[in-house]
């Protein structure tokens, strides 16, 4: 007996129906939106992450070499592919670029809750445009596929922040600070002890006492005294991604979505390619304590991939941490199978009841039928078992009666209908249409 890699999970028909809908629900929402599918290659070279966070990473990825010699990798990441098919075809296509896509990914890391060796994510992203309005439309979109699986307000927040601010922060100070690090500290500083977090900002250069001005400075920070931080850091720079913030929380409010919103310096997201506007979705009651999914503005990625400068902004709903959320709710949906009709077969009636099924399922319904040569009460079991809610008998004596029967499988009734009359052209036929 085999078993199952560790990190890695099965889906049962009733666990994959729930998933199955809740994927459909987002993807819907993003279509919504106009934005267009994609399929990407599930293995990449290796360099695409490597060139730009070193040979280190390897040891978080599935990696090895192919039979043509190549490092290759099963993608951990779509963002790096996305970029790589911008370049290829940029010059082709029309701006801005809106897509998506569902898929798998796969990193070799410590296995929690909420986090899988391989796991599923639906990726959207927009590609050339820096308006404050792009960024805005991501926050909308995720708030609306959030309301559509059922959540409220009451249940989930998008916490806003800007990473250039924290940069033209850190560089304010009278220290030699490693921005990328601090930034990165940042990003960790909800998950560890203000000690720790203070300690991590030392070692990106600055003084004890500067982390905890630092620390003070953006935890106090609001929507009103954003302008204070201009002072503090008396740059060009603080002052445009202060003014971009602002662009994007007002459009977030054209919008109709910033009562999802709240801004919070302390959020950072830990890639480095992020230039901008970065936010994360956390279950407003701290039930969920990870965040549930995030995302934010990369505008120099395509440019880093060869191509022009193209400003890009995007974020991925995982579907790991993602359902926590929706359990946490009482919203996430049932994990059971069903189906419309089980096409019962008494005696030789195998020819009548292929007939029917194909009619019913030309009608797009959800149609079962007898493959195995079992007894009536064989089959009647296994439509209770399939959540069959209505069950058509086609038995040798009902036919020479042009009749088949419907048993209603909830309440247990049952009735005789004319095989003329069943199934009619359009709509859902059930037991009660026939009583």
């Amino acid at each position: 007996m085999y078993d199952r890699l560790k990190g890695f999970r099965d889906f049962y028909p009733e666990e994959m129906a729930a998933r199955r809908e809740v994927i459909d629900t987002v993807e819907d929402a993003c279509r919504r939106y106009g934005f267009r599918e994609i399929a990407t290659p599930h293995l990449e070279r290796a360099e695409m992450w490597t060139d730009k966070s070193g040979d280190d990473i390897v040891d978080e990825l599935y990696a090895f070499e192919d039979r043509g010699g190549r490092h290759v990798t099963l993608a951990p990441e779509l963002t790096p592919t996305v970029a790589r098919m911008v370049v290829a075809k940029q010059q082709a296509m029309s701006k801005p670029i809106k897509w998506f896509s569902t898929r798998p990914f796969w990193r070799y890391e410590q296995v929690q809750q909420g986090r899988y060796r391989e796991f599923y994510q639906t990726n959207i992203d927009i590609f050339g445009s820096s308006d404050p309005r792009a960024d805005a439309e991501m926050l909308a979109l995720g708030a609306e596929l959030l309301t559509d699986l059922g959540l409220t307000a009451d249940d989930f927040e998008f916490r806003v922040s800007h990473r250039d601010i924290l940069g033209a922060l850190f560089r304010s100070f009278d220290a030699d600070v490693d921005v990328r690090e601090a930034i990165r500290a940042v990003d960790k500083s909800a998950k560890i002890e203000t000690n720790e977090y203070h300690d991590l900002l030392y070692g990106a250069g600055l003084s004890y006492d500067q982390a905890a001005e630092f620390d003070e400075l953006v935890s106090a920070t609001t929507e009103d005294s954003l302008d204070d931080l201009v002072d503090f850091a008396g740059s060009d720079e603080a002052d445009a991604a202060v003014s971009n913030l602002q662009a994007v929380l007002s459009a977030v409010d054209d919008f109709g979505v910033s009562e999802f919103c709240s801004l919070s310096l302390e959020t950072a997201r830990g890639f480095d390619y992020y230039t901008g506007v970065v936010f994360e979705c956390f279950d407003s009651t701290g039930e969920v304590s990870r965040s549930v999914f995030g995302g934010g503005r990369y505008d120099d990625l395509i440019e880093d991939f060869g191509g022009q400068p193209t400003p890009a902004v995007g974020f991925a709903t995982g579907y790991a941490t993602f359902p926590l959320l929706l359990q946490r709710a009482g919203v996430y949906p049932e994990e059971a199978i069903s189906t419309d009709y089980y096409v019962l077969q008494v005696g030789d009636t195998e020819a009548e009841a292929a007939q029917v099924a194909n009619e019913l399922r030309a009608l797009g319904h959800v149609v079962e039928t007898d493959v195995s040569g079992r007894s009536f009460g064989a089959q009647m079991g296994y439509a209770d078992s399939i959540n069959a809610e209505t069950v058509v008998i086609v038995g040798e004596q009902d036919l020479a009666n042009g009749e088949v029967t419907l048993k209603d499988m909830e309440s247990g009734d049952q009735t005789t209908v004319s095989v003329e009359e069943f199934p009619p052209g359009s709509g859902r036929p059930t037991y009660d249409d026939y009583e």
